[in-house]
């Protein structure tokens, strides 16, 4: 890769306000039959420079192997939040090394043999944890998952870093250990 090239990409998320990927991943969701028509796209409808959007739309074509940050997207119009994910993922990498982080387009299964956890930007203000916890009553912030997720039986609301209490940090542990 020449110089030039390296400096535009190390610089796209600066330039631009996104990664490269979560670039990709707003062109993959357009139909374009030319060229010019993604790159006029980002330029008009996002305010990318030429050069950028020239470049991004090169390399959204060029790199069939590129893989989207889905993690990325989700929390794009939802940067307040990232620190929750960031803080429930860190806490949960200590239970072991067995652990899986499976993101999907709108939340991150967590995995051990089986799933015992998501995590989801439900809404602008909030952050889902949702856990499988079968028998276990629900207790204060510990809600019946309800129509949150089929997939979860609890779930817990998150709108800041203070809310992953020990209780939740217990709760998780415990689904953890359950699903192994």
């Amino acid at each position: 890769m020449d110089k030039a090239l390296e400096t535009m990409l190390a610089n796209i998320p600066e330039k631009t306000g996104k990664s490269l990927d979560v670039w990709i991943a707003i062109l993959k969701k357009q139909a374009f039959s030319k060229h010019s028509e993604a790159v006029n796209f980002l330029k008009k409808t996002h305010g990318v420079t030429h050069g950028f959007a020239n470049t991004i739309v090169h390399l959204s074509k060029e790199d069939k192997t590129q893989t989207v940050d889905l993690v990325a997207v989700q929390y794009e119009k939802k940067q307040t939040l990232k620190p929750i994910y960031d803080a429930l993922k860190t806490h949960i990498e200590t239970f072991g090394k067995d652990i899986e982080f499976a993101p999907k387009k709108a939340y991150v299964s967590v995995r051990r043999k089986k799933q015992f956890a998501i995590i989801q930007p439900s809404t602008k203000t909030r952050v889902d944890l949702g856990l499988n916890l079968k028998g276990k009553e629900a207790e204060g912030v510990l809600e019946n998952s309800g129509s949150f997720s089929a997939m979860c039986t609890h779930r817990i609301r998150l709108t800041t870093i203070d809310d992953i209490s020990e209780e939740v940090k217990n709760w998780l542990k415990e689904a953890y250990e359950v699903a192994g």
